[in-house]
């Protein structure tokens, strides 16, 4: 089946239909009307799946999803139109643009933690760049991902966009396949094999990983609402967030106020009994349960630590100053639980930080402005905030995307369209002009040559 999807859009993508702006937008157009349409039944199928709340599912799954849409379809026009380059001298006389073209096949590989956003975004971008596509949807949210196979073949022909279903072991046999981009979300570790899998056909990719990342906290802050907005980005979808503060950095002179003001915010959001907030999601599954609820084994823990392996429910935890070889703070911990380590000076954060990969995000909570900057300038880093958490993946005018092994590639807005997009170079060189200094015989031209790129190497 798999291999006859391939060959189909194959003899599709050939026709030249895809590269059609007005036919891109027409499916595009006929995507938003369909997102629409069933926003209700996608919130249902996220509820159903791990009880993501309401209003999460609205915020982070169908109106960014719709604001990416809207956005595509004003700036399409304008993203793909050939950009003008100034010529190099040495061309003269030329005119010198980049076009925009599509890779061709390309297959997208969407996790389960934002099952609906991060399974529809990557699409928007390929279709607006005019490819076809194949996209496998997790299987650990089998109703979000009925629910976007249904909406996707409302939509597109399978020679078009095709949604295949199935566990790792379907992944593999696509993975086995040649494809022309590939866009990945999810583990580090399943990453490697996917880039691995990439390379046997030297096929590009995204890769759209995580990590530890860290939340420096000074003694400048603002605690209470640092706290808050802490609470906010670390516990929403139960923590199961690739962009989460995944550990806490606090100066130790105010690490007791602030631990007092974590407990107050997550008291005032989700209740003293989190288990009965509506506003609180589940874990995905048993195994990654029993995954999170280990590392809370010997561990100080100075808020929550509440489970229920039946509700898959683990409760909105801070655990205090866990040491560095502990199972809590090896990998990325991606669910409800929260570190806390205290630092008496910048070398104790750089200690730390160093100690890890390169994460997908970074967060600094300072009124000290050289602070901030140093902090966000002395790391690397995918993205970040300054003063809050999370936020920087709601401007479609920024880049999203890791760095070193929380990934490589970026999309939103425009750099979606420029990530599934071939940028190829034309020279169309002039006629009326053709300076005879390039070619043969070269005796006595040395000189010339060499003044040239001595006195106007800038314009070169």
């Amino acid at each position: 089946m798999i291999q006859t999807i391939i060959d189909n859009q194959k003899a599709f993508f050939l026709k030249g239909e895809t590269k059609s702006l007005a036919y891109r937008k027409e499916k595009l157009l006929q995507l938003k009307a369909e997102l629409i349409k069933n926003e209700q039944l996608i919130i249902d199928a996220l509820y159903a799946d791990f009880k993501k709340p309401k209003f999460e599912s609205v915020l982070s799954e169908t109106e960014i999803v719709l604001s990416e849409l809207n956005l595509t379809l004003k700036k399409l026009q304008s993203w793909s139109k050939p950009k003008r380059v100034f010529p190099s001298l040495l061309n003269f006389p030329s005119t010198d643009k980049i076009y925009y073209e599509p890779y061709g096949r390309i297959l997208v590989i969407a996790p389960w933690n934002y099952p609906f956003q991060l399974a529809i975004l990557p699409v928007i971008g390929a279709i607006a760049a005019g490819n076809t596509v194949v996209i496998k949807p997790s299987e650990l949210t089998p109703n979000t991902s009925k629910i976007v196979e249904t909406i996707l073949k409302t939509v597109f022909k399978e020679e078009y966009v095709a949604v295949v279903q199935g566990d790792a072991k379907v992944s593999q046999e696509l993975l086995a396949q040649q494809w022309d981009y590939i866009f990945f979300t999810g583990s580090v570790a399943v990453g490697k094999i996917v880039a691995k899998a990439a390379a046997q056909f030297l096929t590009p990719t995204t890769l759209e990983l995580g990590g530890k990342s860290p939340c420096i906290i000074d003694e400048t802050a603002h605690l209470k609402l640092a706290a808050k907005r802490i609470v906010w980005g670390k516990f929403l979808n139960a923590g199961q967030t690739c962009i989460a503060p995944d550990y806490i950095l606090i100066h130790h002179a105010v690490k007791e106020k602030f631990i007092s003001s974590l407990e107050k915010e997550i008291e005032a959001a989700y209740s003293k009994n989190p288990e009965k907030s509506e506003d609180y999601a589940r874990i995905i599954n048993v195994k990654n349960f029993t995954r999170l609820a280990n590392m809370l084994n010997n561990e100080t823990i100075a808020i929550g630590g509440e489970t229920n392996e039946n509700e898959l429910f683990i409760s909105p935890t801070i655990i205090d100053e866990p040491s560095l070889d502990s199972a809590v703070m090896q990998d990325e911990i991606f669910g409800p639980i929260l570190p806390i380590l205290s630092y008496k000076n910048e070398e104790d954060i750089n200690h730390i930080i160093s100690n890890y990969n390169k994460p997908l995000s970074l967060y600094v909570f300072s009124t000290n402005h050289d602070f901030s900057q140093k902090m966000i300038t002395n790391y690397s880093f995918g993205g970040g905030v300054i003063n809050d958490t999370v936020i920087h993946i709601a401007n479609p005018r920024l880049p999203f995307g890791g760095v070193g092994n929380s990934g490589f590639g970026a999309y939103h807005g425009k750099h979606s369209f420029y990530t599934f997009s071939h940028k190829k170079s034309v020279v169309k060189k002039g006629n009326w002009l053709d300076i005879p200094i390039r070619y043969a015989p070269y005796n006595g031209k040395m000189k010339l040559i060499k003044f040239f790129f001595k006195y106007f190497r800038i314009y070169l």
